[in-house]
């Protein structure tokens, strides 16, 4: 089957790692399930992973991937929960597994033709959803729905700043926290990203760095040191910051008198629960909310599209078809 595969990384020259070729056909064990991959969507992870952050070089060649919808050996139509974990060890939270692991961080990804995955990890797709629109929820929907519901537990009315609008999370959470009554902000470099940001619900969107109308209650964290003095000061005293990644940078000035002065919550968010996952599937059946696609290719363009996250061209989620001619 056709498969793409991180074999090495470089910091600098992350896409030198990526072949694309032929790989044996996965074959299930006991408990697993094998997963026909109608589509699957491209998440930074990835990109982390060829330039090897997060992922020791002794766990490769792996198959990259985290996303994947499709059918399960018998037919049903299915969306693949990511995180491969025991609950149990997690106190009841996945992500709270020590052992826990995304989809190709210890298990060959979505990037193909066929994967497997443990059996409790399927859901069965929606019919109001496209195979598409699956493809794009279980990291980046899922994470922000944490991050905004469980994390941070927002409510209609509370003021929202999303910083970095355009990116998949970023994008789900514009949504997410519209759609649950509250008032959204979002900040962008880009001016065709802001007036997306707006389309999707925000209030206002603002260059990067610059002042907001008001002070807000949250504040959904994943660009890192190029926003972070930004959402200290945009943030109320008492309100929380959930940090679900730092893209460009992972060390900011930590600003501790500020923030013990102004009582003000940090808080990590990793990935999300199944029954996160199912929740936010019932979310967006009540409300109509759909996922932003920037755009579809083909698995044997799988290097364009890594470009194209590179070069931030983006605006909401790319999907990968392993076998276009199977849609």
């Amino acid at each position: 089957m056709l498969a793409a595969t991180a074999v090495s990384q470089s910091a600098t020259d992350p896409l030198s790692g990526l072949v694309l070729g032929d790989v044996p056909e996965p074959e299930a064990r006991p408990g697993w399930s094998v997963v026909r991959v109608v589509a699957s969507s491209l998440n930074m992870h990835d990109l982390w992973t060829l330039r090897g952050v997060g992922h020791p070089p002794e766990r490769l060649p792996i198959i990259l991937g985290c996303d994947a919808a499709g059918y399960d050996e018998h037919g049903n139509a299915v969306i693949v929960y990511p995180v491969i974990a025991d609950a149990d060890a997690g106190m009841g939270d996945e992500t709270l597994d020590p052992n826990r692991a995304l989809l190709s961080e210890q298990h060959n990804g979505a990037f193909a033709e066929y994967l497997t995955v443990p059996t409790r990890n399927l859901i069965p797709k929606p019919d109001w959803l496209t195979f598409d629109e699956a493809a794009c929820l279980p990291v980046a929907w899922t994470t922000a729905y944490r991050m905004l519901f469980t994390q941070a537990r927002i409510t209609a009315g509370d003021r929202v700043l999303v910083q970095g609008a355009g990116g998949g999370v970023a994008s789900a959470a514009i949504k997410l926290a519209a759609a649950a009554g509250a008032v959204v902000y979002a900040t962008s470099r880009s001016e065709a990203k802001r007036a997306e940001a707006v389309s999707w619900g925000a209030r206002a969107a603002v260059g990067t760095g610059e002042r907001l109308p008001e002070r807000v209650d949250v504040v959904i964290e994943t660009v890192g040191e190029a926003t972070w003095a930004h959402s200290m000061k945009c943030l109320r005293p008492g309100g929380t910051i959930v940090i679900a990644g730092a893209t460009s940078g992972a060390n900011p000035p930590a600003d501790l008198n500020r923030i013990f002065y102004l009582q003000q919550r940090i808080l990590g968010s990793t990935g999300c629960t199944r029954s996160e996952l199912v929740a936010m599937l019932k979310m967006m059946d009540a409300t109509g909310l759909r996922p932003v696609i920037d755009r579809t290719l083909p698995l044997a363009e799988i290097h364009k599209a890594f470009q194209l996250m590179i070069d931030g061209t983006l605006t909401g989620k790319l999907v990968v078809h392993p076998n276009p001619e199977q849609q």
